[in-house]
């Protein structure tokens, strides 16, 4: 199926057009038509399936289709971090860019004027953390009297770090007819109790995420102490890899150091994130497929559509903390049966993400060791260590819909993600809602 068979009007469709996409994910395929038509929805899909853009889309279509005039809510997207919801406002600033719907991000953790303003001028579109939304409407300047669609995101994450409760009385402040979308990774008990609470008759889709590699592409490890890394990288690019290779940072900051430091080093680079503007995006993608740019270095949000059948090369200067999202990294080599090679960075505070990443795919990634920056002692850490694998931030690992794991309760909540920051841990541990 192409994205061309879903009915999607002509700005959405030229949009996702500019966006790359031609192919929608399975979870974009079986929820799109389906919220098409209203209809509730109750996915069970992670993060890497491409679940953003399945109600992202649809919203975008519905409420362009509705000329109701007014200035207040029409759609609220609930997500429980900062970064996911950043990431959500980005994906429909991209879908949305030829239509005259607003939208907005809010979040703790900076000075509410800016978003209050706007919200004063009116939106269309909210995606918010529960603690920044709750302080809104208790100041009186979000009212959700007029919403028509609602959509959780991150249900079960809700659970563990929690805001449940938040939740639970973001619910009670919602008119009784709206279209509500559910997502969650796992379905325990106490999610699939909530989503029973809110749910009318809903669409049930469940989406296995992707777990298995490429065989043509060559996967390897170089461990290296985190003061290296860059250093590793300029001494591959200059004696082992002669081309066009795709290097995948972990943060907008992250991406602009790296491009620097190539540069300085005589590297034709550049960053594409979600800082620089749509042109400057498309730009350094062609420079980079035309061979005018030798490395390209992108966040896993901005490199979302990029589709070049020649790659050869990905480098992961860091693992991320969503291990689905390495399998989706080093497809962007090996495409259509050519061969690729992905060579991942990992240093000692990448060993946890390493873990859960060959567990995942099911094998152990092979070791390189020959390079100037080779440290034996983080292979022993790798392989002496008997943590058991977990995701970032001390999270389970994500299972079925069918398990039911308890929640982490020495788990503090906080509205951003270890995903959010660089490497270090944030000094305040204790989470307040006007953070």
């Amino acid at each position: 199926m192409n994205f061309t068979d879903l009915n999607l009007i002509e700005p959405i469709a030229k949009a996702i057009e500019e966006q790359g996409y031609t192919n929608p994910t399975p979870i974009q395929e079986r929820s799109i038509p389906e919220i098409l038509q209203g209809k509730d929805f109750l996915g069970c899909a992670q993060t890497g399936t491409g679940k953003t853009a399945a109600f992202a889309i649809p919203i975008l279509q519905n409420l362009s289709k509705n000329k109701t005039p007014n200035k207040n809510i029409k759609a609220l997207i609930l997500t429980p971090t900062r970064e996911l919801a950043i990431q959500i406002e980005e994906n429909i600033k991209a879908y949305g860019k030829h239509l005259p719907l607003r939208h907005l991000v809010i979040f703790g953790g900076v000075k509410q004027g800016n978003q209050e303003t706007a919200l004063r001028k009116g939106i269309d579109i909210l995606v918010a953390t529960p603690g920044r939304l709750l302080d809104f409407i208790a100041q009186g300047i979000i009212s959700l009297k007029d919403l028509e669609i609602f959509v959780l995101d991150e249900a079960d994450r809700m659970l563990d770090m929690g805001f449940v409760h938040d939740v639970k009385r973001i619910i009670k402040l919602l008119p009784q007819r709206r279209q509500t979308l559910f997502f969650s990774a796992t379905m325990p008990s106490e999610i699939q109790k909530l989503a029973d609470s809110i749910l009318n008759n809903p669409v049930k889709v469940e989406v296995t995420p992707v777990s298995s590699t490429a065989e043509t592409i060559k996967q390897s490890v170089y461990f290296v102490e985190r003061d290296n890394k860059l250093d590793l990288l300029t001494h591959i690019l200059k004696n082992d890899i002669a081309d066009s290779v795709l290097v995948f940072a972990r943060t907008k900051h992250g991406a602009d150091k790296i491009a620097r430091k190539l540069q300085k080093d005589d590297i034709t680079t550049e960053a594409i994130h979600g800082n620089k503007s749509q042109n400057a995006r498309q730009n350094a993608l062609s420079n980079f497929k035309s061979g005018k740019t030798r490395v390209l270095v992108a966040t896993d949000i901005a490199a979302r559509g990029i589709d070049i059948d020649e790659l050869k090369y990905v480098v992961n200067f860091e693992l991320s903390d969503v291990s689905e999202t390495y399998v989706h990294r080093i497809g962007r080599t090996g495409r259509a049966g050519a061969e690729g090679n992905s060579i991942s960075f990992v240093d000692g505070l990448d060993l946890l993400n390493l873990r859960n990443t060959e567990k995942l795919i099911g094998m152990k990634i092979p070791v390189e060791k020959d390079h100037p920056f080779h440290t034996d002692n983080l292979v022993a850490q790798k392989r002496d260590s008997n943590n058991k694998p977990t995701t970032a931030g001390g999270e389970r690992p994500r299972t079925s819909r069918f398990s039911s794991p308890k929640p982490n309760k020495n788990k503090k909540a906080t509205d951003s993600t270890a995903s959010s920051t660089s490497f270090k841990k944030p000094k305040n541990k204790n989470f307040t809602r006007k953070k």
